[in-house]
């Protein structure tokens, strides 16, 4: 065997990456895992150097939600694996794919708790849709290629694979895998035939678009199919993008702060239609939408992860396939069908109606000038970015202005977590800055959020990505300040924060820094940001008072006092 031949365990590891379509890695550099650093100076993959573990993560989970393809994390072994599990828990619930490689022992020390030695298959076992650490360096191209398909097949998710690093370092000669290929079951003929007659049997139906393996194509049909049906259409909560907000068949978004007449629309309608997602906890309203485990509307429920299907709501009809397989042979059967066409004049008032109210709910009341006012931030942010501008947050009170006055007309253009993370904003920017460098990308954050991963702001700077984070600082965590004012109003404990000046901190970093105190301020400074060639920060202070979009913390003491 010539030397030639001879691969480290970290180059093939690397060539593996590369075959199954993989061009960014995110990562936070350890000895434990030298050898991969080193093959990917060789390689094609670009690599995006990060602050802390867990923005690495969310990055890459970021990467996998616009590319549908897994985003690459690495990190070393102990607290790089704890640090980046924020991010593997994003993945898990928002079903996208993505792998965590985590640097390990060498195999000698395994046992022994080593230095930052951890079990990764009992730390991740809840987390992650596979946990695997690999003991022999020949067998590198057979596991990555399980993990590439276990990650990308049925419903998404994260892959943990540990590397030990004498594993990583060992050289030998190995074939590489083939590219991975995602199965994709389709509905059978009889199926589509028995959803078709449900649906023209139906006179209030609703189609709810969620989950994730939704593909350009998919949306084309889903929209061809809301128009051959008059079928309004829903998004799951923060899937806002699944269907265009300017279509006049959009219902809306069922998350939270729900538009009240979504969810009496949905309670109405005498058929359901859930493509592509769980249907959990925040889009059913705390599971109140839908009768567990039998629902009273007729249920049908489309998901390719056949154990989702039955495991908490039992559909009338029920099919294991990506929302893509379903909605193309189900678009040519509706426009084939001239008594489903027949129904279209029918059901068209309700469905144009509704999303009457849903651009009604959805436009700022309140007219600009005087204190900042967050909608009208929102909608001066969509104006300026356009349509295929890319917008992303995190989680907090604030992120409700952004699903409410924020319309999004394309895939891939916005990006949230469906988990509920806090600090995910300024990563997933990063990332889709690095997918998309020739588009404007802003990432709102709270100001307890935006600290959350807020050093991540100088991985933008490091890597010349000219991302702008929009601050929207009210002193406190408002969620949790919120909930307390309601159960223990006026009793205000652990929710008060004190914050830097946002602005100063972007230039400390090399970036471009803006404050912003009222309304009227708020177009001119966010058009300075989006100009500059640095990434920037749009500083925005806003009334504590005004704790929602429709309340303040003095009604809700007031409401709270009232039902005691």
């Amino acid at each position: 065997m010539s030397s030639v031949d001879l691969r480290s365990g970290g180059r093939i590891l690397v060539d593996q990456l590369a075959l199954h379509g993989a061009t960014h890695a995110y990562a936070v550099p350890g000895e434990s895992y030298l050898d991969v650093l080193d093959a990917l100076l060789d390689s094609d993959i670009a690599l995006t150097v990060c602050r802390q573990e867990g923005g690495a993560a969310m990055m890459a989970e970021a990467h996998g939600k616009l590319t549908g393809r897994p985003g690459i994390c690495l990190v070393t072994r102990g607290p790089g694996a704890t640090n980046a599990s924020a991010g593997v828990h994003v993945a898990r619930q928002d079903s996208t794919p993505m792998l965590l490689l985590v640097g390990q022992v060498r195999r000698g020390s395994r046992g022994r708790e080593g230095f930052q030695e951890v079990d990764y298959g009992q730390l991740f076992g809840d987390l992650a849709k596979w946990s695997v650490e690999i003991d022999d360096a020949a067998r590198i191209p057979e596991i990555l290629s399980r993990a590439f398909h276990v990650a990308m097949n049925g419903r998404p998710g994260p892959v943990v694979i540990a590397l030990p690093e004498d594993v990583l370092a060992e050289r030998l000669s190995v074939e590489d895998a083939r590219p991975c290929r995602v199965t994709d079951p389709a509905p059978s003929p009889d199926e589509l035939i028995a959803v078709t007659d449900l649906l023209r049997e139906a006179d209030r139906p609703l189609l709810v678009a969620g989950g994730s393996r939704w593909t350009p194509a998919a949306i084309e049909n889903l929209i061809g199919l809301s128009d051959a049906l008059s079928l309004p259409v829903a998004t799951s909560f923060r899937r806002q993008g699944l269907f265009p907000a300017s279509h006049p068949h959009y219902a809306g978004e069922l998350g939270v702060g729900c538009e009240p007449g979504l969810l009496t629309c949905f309670r109405e309608s005498d058929l359901v239609l859930l493509v592509g997602g769980r249907f959990g906890e925040m889009p059913s309203q705390g599971w109140t939408l839908l009768d567990i485990p039998s629902p009273g509307q007729t249920l049908l429920h489309v998901h390719p992860g056949v154990e989702e299907l039955g495991r908490v709501y039992r559909a009338d009809i029920a099919i294991n396939c990506a929302p893509g397989a379903f909605l193309a042979p189900l678009r040519r059967a509706a426009s084939r069908d001239p008594s489903l066409r027949e129904r279209w004049e029918a059901r068209c008032p309700r469905t144009t109606g509704r999303h009457t109210a849903h651009v009604a709910w959805s436009t700022p009341r309140e007219k600009p000038g005087g204190a900042f006012d967050a909608a009208h931030a929102v909608r001066e942010t969509s104006r300026q970015i356009g349509p295929d501008g890319i917008v992303t947050n995190g989680a907090g009170n604030y992120a409700t202005w952004v699903h409410r006055f924020h319309p999004v007309e394309y895939v891939g253009t916005r990006l949230a977590p469906t988990s509920g993370s806090m600090g995910y904003g300024v990563p997933a920017a990063i990332a889709a800055a690095r997918l998309h460098p020739d588009r404007p990308v802003v990432a709102f954050a709270g100001d307890g959020c935006f600290l959350m991963h807020g050093q991540e702001f100088a991985t933008a700077v490091q890597h010349e990505l000219p991302i702008v984070v929009i601050v929207l600082d009210n002193g406190m965590y408002g969620t949790i300040r919120m909930h307390q004012e309601r159960h223990y109003p006026g009793r205000v404990s652990g929710t008060t924060l004190v914050n830097p000046d946002f602005a100063a901190y972007a230039r400390a970093f090399g970036g471009h820094g803006e404050r912003v105190e009222r309304t009227a301020e708020f177009a001119p400074a966010l058009e300075r940001a989006l100009a500059s060639p640095l990434p920037a920060i749009v500083h925005c202070l806003t009334d504590p008072e005004r704790i929602t979009v429709d309340g303040t913390l003095t009604e809700l003491r007031e409401a709270s006092a009232r039902d005691r």
